[in-house]
């Protein structure tokens, strides 16, 4: 098994509720580690201007260049679920290393300045798995324009779009996410 998310890119108001309430469900202090995040892409030129949001978080790639590059051993992907993780404890930091940071394509790894710059991020809320619940960022989007689940049932319930404004579907590293372009 292999989980993923799915992003609708046409339900997005880029409201950033995703981004925080993952905020406040994995950080004491709101304003520290940020392992979702909304960009927001302007195309066109005044008066035909078009915005649009993009939410991610890890991907969870399933071929994934961030384990290989640490060289630390920190990074690790679950056979059980495809969920990668990472060991603060092992990881040597931005200041020391940073490598899985230039090796992913979507410039994913978050550093915590409160845990000396160790790396953190996004494992798909597998606490709240555990309990049966989805990811806390699924859960808070009024939009309505994430989920999460396994690859396979995403892609029966919402298709195998991998194109999105401002995202580039890297076939190398086969990222974790199913989208719908705006």
């Amino acid at each position: 098994m292999q989980m993923a998310f799915f992003f609708n890119q046409s339900r997005c108001s880029g409201c950033l509720t995703c981004v925080i309430a993952c905020r406040q469900w994995h950080s004491i202090d709101h304003d520290i580690t940020s392992w979702r995040r909304v960009e927001t892409i302007e195309e066109g030129s005044f008066p035909d201007l078009r915005v649009s949001f993009l939410s991610l978080s890890c991907l969870h790639c399933q071929s994934c260049p961030c384990i290989p590059s640490c060289p630390s051993s920190a990074m690790m992907k679950r056979e059980q679920d495809g969920i990668v993780l990472v060991s603060p404890d092992l990881c040597l930091g931005e200041q020391t290393c940073g490598r899985c940071k230039d090796a992913c394509p979507y410039h994913v790894p978050a550093y915590n300045p409160e845990t000396g710059l160790k790396m953190e991020k996004c494992d798909l809320c597998s606490g709240r798995r555990v309990d049966g619940k989805r990811p806390i960022c699924v859960e808070a989007c009024p939009m309505r324009a994430l989920d999460a689940g396994d690859l396979e049932e995403m892609r029966r319930k919402h298709g195998t779009g991998t194109e999105a404004e401002g995202f580039h579907y890297s076939l190398e590293t086969r990222p974790s996410i199913i989208l719908k372009r705006k």
